[in-house]
C-alpha cells in the first residue's frame, strides 16, 4: 500500500450546479456573472452565490532560448494592467497569443514566434499548462520552450492593426536567471517566471 498522498480534490466539475449565466459585458473581453452553487465538505449543497467570471481564452507562451550560446530573448511591450507597477507598464516576457478557434497550441506558438520575433522554429519543449488566476479567470496557460540562434536578432515587431508595439531583446542566460531568482521587478510575471524556473532546472538536456 502506497503512502503518496492523493492530490486529486473529492469533486469534479459534476459537483457545480450552475443555476444562471449572462454576460454582462462584452468587449475586448467578456465577462459573465453565474448563479451557482457547490457541494460542501461537510456534506450537502452550499448556498446559492453569485459570482462573476473573467472570460478569456486559451493562451500559449514561448520561451526563446539559445543553448550554444547561452542567451535568452524576450519580448517588452506595454502592459495595461501593469499600468500601476513600480516599474512601469513596459514589461519583459516570453512570446506569446491568444489560441483562435481551430489552432493547436503548437500552431499559435510558432504563429507568435514568427510575430512577435521573425522566427521560423520547428522544435517545441513542451514546459506545461496551468491557470493564470483560478479564483476569477477562464484562461489556461501553455507554455513552451524553442531553441533557436539568437545572436543578431533584437529588433521591432508586432501587428499595428492589433496595436502591438513589441520590442525583442537578448540577455545572456545567467543575468536573467538572476534577476528571477533574486526577485528583480524587471521579470514579475508567472509565465516569464515559471519557463525560466523551468529552464533552470532542463537546460542540460537541451544541450550547451
Amino acid at each position: 500500500m502506497s503512502d503518496k498522498p492523493d492530490l486529486k480534490p473529492p469533486f469534479t466539475r459534476g459537483a457545480v450546479d450552475i443555476i444562471s449565466r449572462k454576460t454582462v459585458y462584452d468587449g475586448f473581453f467578456k465577462m459573465h456573472k453565474l448563479r451557482l452553487r457547490h457541494r460542501l465538505y461537510r456534506g450537502g449543497w452550499g448556498g446559492e452565490m453569485e459570482r462573476e467570471l473573467f472570460v478569456r481564452g486559451n493562451a500559449v507562451g514561448v520561451l526563446l532560448y539559445d543553448p550554444q550560446h547561452q542567451l535568452v530573448a524576450l519580448i517588452e511591450q506595454f502592459r495595461i494592467g501593469a499600468l500601476e507597477r513600480e516599474a512601469g507598464p513596459w514589461c519583459l516576457e516570453v512570446v506569446a497569443g491568444m489560441v483562435e478557434e481551430g489552432e493547436s497550441i503548437e500552431d499559435v506558438a510558432r504563429r507568435e514566434l514568427q510575430e512577435e520575433a521573425g522566427l521560423e522554429v520547428q522544435g517545441l519543449h513542451f514546459i506545461r499548462s496551468y491557470l493564470p488566476s483560478p479564483g476569477g479567470a477562464c484562461e489556461r496557460m501553455y507554455l513552451f520552450c524553442a531553441c533557436a540562434d539568437l545572436r543578431g536578432i533584437e529588433g521591432y515587431f508586432g501587428l499595428a492593426h492589433e496595436h502591438e508595439d513589441i520590442r525583442l531583446r537578448v540577455f545572456p542566460l545567467q543575468v536573467v536567471l538572476d534577476a528571477v531568482n533574486s526577485g528583480d521587478a524587471a521579470i514579475d510575471n508567472a509565465a516569464s517566471i515559471i519557463s525560466l524556473q523551468w529552464l533552470q532546472l532542463n537546460r542540460d538536456r537541451l544541450g550547451g
